[in-house]
């Protein structure tokens, strides 16, 4: 057979037994005089067995490591860990669609905001926020809410924003000073109060859980996002509540 036939017959590409051959799964066949392969039953079934197993799944490493177990000893186990892996794939698509089931549920009745698909804890969070005067630094805190909604893991994410559905108690108080700090400099007379003022709405935990390093040292990719667009004011006034904070914290211990 030639590499045409044996791939019609298999039911595979001809370009698909060449990279076969090209990846150690499928041996070079002998060839004819004219230098065209010559393949024989022998063949065909290797490559029928290589195409079941991709079939269900397996990589060409997992492929390679069953069929050099002469007594396919290995199948059984390879096939074990993807049967695990696919349970865990159904689960997880499971939890995916009951998820978009209530995203779905929201925008059908009008409930999604602008900014959304948000998670549910951040939906509660904004939800106790309520109804927010025209505030920069109310728009800047969603943002950086809806950016850690993203990246920061489940577990710790649905912890954070407990948190702070505390704190959000005190927005209508704290964004007023905040926003007062718009284009002032870290030594502005203010910073102290508003700093004062926050650091009494956040929960000792807070401190810790929240980035907190200085705008010039090392720090994570959320810290730099958290400082990036507030005036030097306003960045000194959350260093300092932060710090505020972990001293209580200290001190409550």
């Amino acid at each position: 057979m030639r590499i045409g036939e044996i791939a019609a017959l298999v039911g595979v590409t001809p370009r698909a037994v060449r990279h076969y051959h090209q990846s150690g799964l499928l041996p070079e066949p002998a060839r004819r005089a004219n230098g065209y392969r010559e393949y024989g039953v022998r063949d065909a079934v290797l490559l029928a067995r290589v195409r079941r197993l991709t079939e269900l799944g397996l990589g060409l490493d997992e492929v390679r490591g069953v069929l050099a177990d002469d007594e396919g000893r290995g199948l059984v186990e390879v096939l074990e860990e993807l049967a695990e892996d696919l349970a865990r794939q159904e689960s997880e698509i499971r939890a995916r669609r009951e998820r978009l089931s209530a995203l779905l549920d929201e925008a059908r009745a009008g409930r999604m905001p602008a900014d959304g698909p948000l998670s549910p804890e951040l939906t509660s969070l904004l939800a106790g926020l309520g109804e927010l005067p025209e505030s920069p630094m109310a728009a800047k805190d969603r943002q950086i809410l809806a950016l850690m909604d993203v990246v920061v893991p489940e577990e710790e994410r649905a912890r954070l924003m407990g948190l702070m559905e505390g704190a959000a108690e005190h927005a209508h108080e704290v964004y007023p000073l905040l926003d007062a700090l718009s284009g002032a400099e870290a030594d502005d007379p203010r910073v102290a109060e508003a700093a004062r003022v926050l650091a009494a709405c956040l929960p000792d935990e807070l401190g810790v859980h929240m980035p907190s390093g200085a705008p010039d040292e090392a720090g994570t990719s959320l810290a730099d996002a958290l400082f990036a667009d507030l005036a030097p004011a306003q960045s000194a006034a959350v260093h300092l509540a932060m710090r505020l904070v972990r001293e209580r914290r200290e001190q409550n211990r």
